[in-house]
């Protein structure tokens, strides 16, 4: 893939990202731009549905009082001219004249002739208006004569339905003439007020819609304005989470996102002066570790010597038994404890000298082409420690390392196996991935549950009540900033056969910077000053 098909799939990815940020329903713009929509749109549907009602109720009524009006005038002045008894002829022509009046209904009119037999007159002729139009109930009501009395001064009433016929509106009305007379029926297509109603549901419909976008277009707004101090906040919150403690916020304003704005930076700045004074003095405390681990080599430099000196006299002595030794019986003892607390407290002194390296950051890694069997076995040779370790692994496994800093890892790691587990310790090597993987078991107790998360600690020791044991606790805590800055990492856990397993995982071409000088100021030699907890190795194979 080119850089510019990456760069491609990249800003893809980002708009991508950023759409579906804006899009999920926990981002609080979409939820204000939805409450603010919902509103918009009960707002204006309401509004809507309350015009549109009012409107249509207001239309319906003034035609249909129109219509109501004029059909009662007509009956009157042109139906009730009628005779008594009209013909068919006289019924046909009135229902034409009163089809001609300004409101334009359908008209039929019903009598009895001269012979007693019902007659129609339509204003549309025999096709036109019939009485199988007009709704039975209508009919009825039209013929119910009621009892005149003060409240009800006629028996026969004007009455009104409206109906619907294969989608068309109609008003239908009849009444029977005062006084005696034909019975008239009315029929007015309400269809022109019914186009009026719908282009009036359909511009409310627009309203409505443009009200909805309107109000999105507002709340897009209002959520920007209101957002972007949050946004600016929660960008300065994750740069102070990155470190960069001097991250204020600009306030402007009175309101509460500038009170939070001014929360934030008064936060910050005390956060600020208490990391600055964490710092000074952790600072210190480094420099007088270091300052005080380098007062400390001259003299041990000198009790060095002198200890080296009264072992060999130990040994000598040791090996003539019989011709009269240069110690008391009763200062041998005293002796003895002065070379091994000398030797303890030589490598209490270079171990916190190399913690101070990592704590300041500047123990660097040469790396060098090693085999890791050859380095194993060189590490368990220089401690005679051969006969106590058992080792597999197969040569021709390369990887590029530190090979100082590679012997104080299996240092630690197996004289730790040999001093708190049981014998024989195995180590054994493979390759997984891009990583070689070295495990270090022994045949012991195992460790303790409540113990397995300390183990890597500094200066923790399993047994409390052993404060004066040989190990200064940090040899373990030692191997782990070994492994970490080669890339790699330790793990421990006990076996399901018995005893404890370490795991050692390194990156066969770690990727820390390397330094090919070895200016860093570590310790040299063979790194058993390095190696923490671990014995030197004609005592380790004594206890082995």
């Amino acid at each position: 893939m080119t850089r510019e098909h990456q760069g491609e799939s990249r800003g893809w990815a980002a708009a991508r990202k950023g759409v579906w940020s804006w899009l999920r329903f926990t981002s609080l713009r979409l939820r204000l731009v939805l409450v603010f929509g919902l509103v918009a749109l009960t707002a204006a549907v309401s509004a809507s549905g309350i015009a549109y009602w009012l409107n249509r109720e207001a239309v319906l009524t003034r035609t249909q009082d129109a219509v109501l009006r004029d059909f009662e005038q007509e009956m009157q002045n042109r139906a009730g001219a009628l005779p008594e008894h009209p013909t068919q002829d006289e019924l046909q022509h009135t229902a034409g004249q009163m089809a001609n009046s300004s409101q334009r209904f359908g008209v039929l009119l019903t009598a009895e002739n001269a012979d007693g037999e019902t007659v129609y007159g339509s204003s549309g002729g025999l096709g036109g208006f019939a009485l199988s139009d007009v709704p039975e109930s209508l009919r009825t009501a039209v013929n119910k004569e009621q009892k005149v009395t003060s409240a009800n001064k006629h028996a026969y009433h004007l009455y009104w339905q409206r109906m619907s016929d294969d989608g068309t509106p109609y008003l239908v009305a009849g009444t029977r003439v005062i006084g005696g007379g034909p019975t008239g029926y009315m029929l007015k297509s309400l269809e022109p007020e019914a186009k009026d109603l719908n282009s009036l549901a359909w511009s409310l419909g627009i309203a409505t819609a443009l009200a909805l976008l309107g109000s999105a277009l507002l709340a897009q707004a209002l959520a920007t304005t209101v957002l972007k101090p949050v946004h600016r906040l929660g960008v300065a919150a994750r740069r102070l989470g990155e470190g960069k403690l001097d991250t204020r916020l600009r306030v402007s304003g009175t309101d509460e996102l500038a009170d939070l704005s001014r929360t934030f930076n008064s936060a910050a700045e005390n956060l600020e002066k208490r990391v600055a004074d964490m710092a000074g003095r952790e600072q210190a405390s480094r420099r007088f570790v270091a300052d005080m681990s380098h007062e400390l080599r001259t003299p041990l430099t000198a009790l060095t010597a002198v200890t080296e000196v009264l072992e060999e006299e130990l040994e000598y002595e040791g090996e003539g038994e019989g011709e009269g030794g240069s110690f008391d019986p009763m200062v041998e003892p005293a002796v003895r404890l002065v070379v091994s607390e000398t030797r303890r407290l030589n490598n209490l002194v270079e171990n916190l000298m190399e913690v101070t390296r990592f704590d300041a950051g500047t123990a660097r890694l040469v790396l060098d082409d090693v085999d890791v069997a050859d380095q194993i076995t060189a590490c368990i040779d220089a401690r005679a420690w051969l006969d106590a370790v058992d080792l597999d692994a197969a040569r021709g496994i390369h990887a590029r390392l530190d090979p100082r800093r590679l012997d104080v890892i299996l240092a630690n790691l197996i004289g730790n196996a040999l001093k708190h587990g049981g014998s024989p310790v195995r180590v054994s090597v493979t390759r997984a991935d891009d990583e070689i993987v070295i495990r270090v078991r022994d045949h012991g107790p195992g460790i303790p549950e409540d113990v397995l998360p300390h183990v890597f600690d500094r200066f923790y020791k399993a047994s409390a009540s052993r404060p004066r044991s040989e190990g200064s606790g940090l040899g373990l805590s030692i191997a782990m900033e070994n492994a970490h800055i080669h890339g790699g990492g330790i793990t421990a856990e006990n076996s399901p056969e018995g005893g404890a397993v370490f795991v050692l995982r390194l990156p066969q071409d770690p990727s820390p910077p390397v330094d090919d000088d070895a200016g860093d100021g570590a310790h040299g030699g063979d790194g058993e000053g390095s190696a923490g907890d671990g014995s030197r190795g004609k005592d380790a194979k004594g206890r082995a």
